[in-house]
């Protein structure tokens, strides 16, 4: 058999692969309708988008591949496919920090697909109110970066917020410097948000030492902003660099290699248990010698490991502070219940944000 003839073969073999996939993509939407019309009929309020059911078919997609897609290249063609499916039962509208392009609305398609509506806002407390105003189903917002910490205003929203904490994801962020110039020795201003600024110094510091350097509320903005003016730059994403027409001059000018930004999914459900999971916690101590050695000691005692804590100012006092902690399990789990009765006993302020999947992609 010819070269031809062989490639001719494989491709027939591939076209009705194709058609199989196609036949069970639709199998599933149709099943995904009726379990829609179930929930309609059911009466009450019905709950469409489960996030510990679609952490738990992530897994399993990740668990039982065997190649030679990798495992994290399966899990996000499920993802897409998970996506187009909740879309038929119900399309959810997910608030992020806008404008289009940012960081923010890459993890919001990265965690819910892209058969969701997206949309941007100009702060994180808008984000926060547009889903507690029921605008929005859920909203995402950034909570800490691996090289630049916290992201304070995102934490300080949970003081006052009912909303809940439904899920998280990561994602490794790649900072491009975007222009309209023809190069480097073309460029006068450079515009950015902070963070973004921080994360690039050195690049910056050893190719653009004498341009100045602007902050704006986000890497999206810079990219408008760079669109209008020849002489200026702005560190974003390919994908803003996309949206606003902008050319890359330079590829990947973070100083850290693994850079990354974890983000958080706020919603007003709380969520069951998916075997995998995390709670966040808001709690405050006496201010007094060892107050918070003895206020975190039931997690020891129950075996409840701590994988985050921050300090934040309270508000109620000078010097005085509440703690964001972060621990593996699940409220419900009864060893983690166990521990949090008990840690609530010593806390002065006790409030717990939510218990959700870990993140799976």
């Amino acid at each position: 058999m010819s070269e031809a003839e062989r490639l001719n073969a494989i491709r027939e073999r591939i076209d009705s692969i194709d058609e199989q996939i196609q036949d069970l993509i639709n199998a599933r939407a149709a099943a995904a309708a009726e379990v829609a019309h179930i929930k309609q009929q059911g009466g009450g309020e019905a709950v469409y988008y489960r996030p510990e059911r679609e952490a738990q078919v992530l897994r399993m997609v990740k668990e039982r591949n065997k190649g030679p897609l990798d495992a994290e290249e399966m899990a996000r063609l499920f993802r897409e496919i998970m996506s187009a499916c909740l879309a038929l039962e119900y399309p959810l509208k997910i608030a992020f920090l806008g404008p289009e392009g940012t960081f923010t609305q890459a993890a919001a398609l990265k965690h819910f697909g892209h058969s969701v509506t997206t949309m941007p806002l100009g702060s994180i407390s808008d984000v926060f109110q547009e889903v507690e105003a029921g605008n929005c189903q859920y909203g995402v917002v950034p909570v800490e970066n691996s090289t630049e910490g916290v992201i304070s205003h995102t934490l300080d929203m949970f003081f006052s917020s009912p909303l809940q904490i439904c899920g998280e994801v990561t994602l490794r962020i790649h900072h491009n410097l975007l222009s309209n110039a023809a190069s480097l020795d073309d460029i006068e201003k450079l515009y950015s948000h902070q963070q973004s600024l921080a994360q690039c110094r050195g690049w910056l510091d050893r190719h653009l030492p004498n341009v100045e350097r602007i902050a704006v509320g986000s890497n999206a903005e810079a990219a408008a902003i760079a669109r209008e003016d020849p002489k200026a730059a702005a560190i974003a994403s390919e994908t803003a660099g996309e949206i606003y027409n902008l050319g890359v001059l330079a590829h990947n000018i973070e100083d850290e290699p693994g850079n990354t930004t974890r983000f958080l999914i706020i919603g007003k459900q709380e969520v069951p248990p998916s075997g995998e999971d995390k709670t966040s916690l808001l709690i405050s101590t006496r201010n007094e010698a060892g107050g918070l050695h003895r206020l975190l000691e039931p997690l020891a005692e129950h075996g409840v490991s701590m994988t985050r804590i921050e300090s934040r100012p309270s508000r109620r006092g000078v010097w005085d502070y509440v703690f964001f902690i972060d621990v593996d399990g699940h409220k419900d789990e009864p060893h983690v219940a166990r521990a949090l009765a008990a840690l609530e006993k010593q806390a002065g302020m006790y409030k717990v944000l939510g218990s959700y999947p870990k993140a799976v992609l």
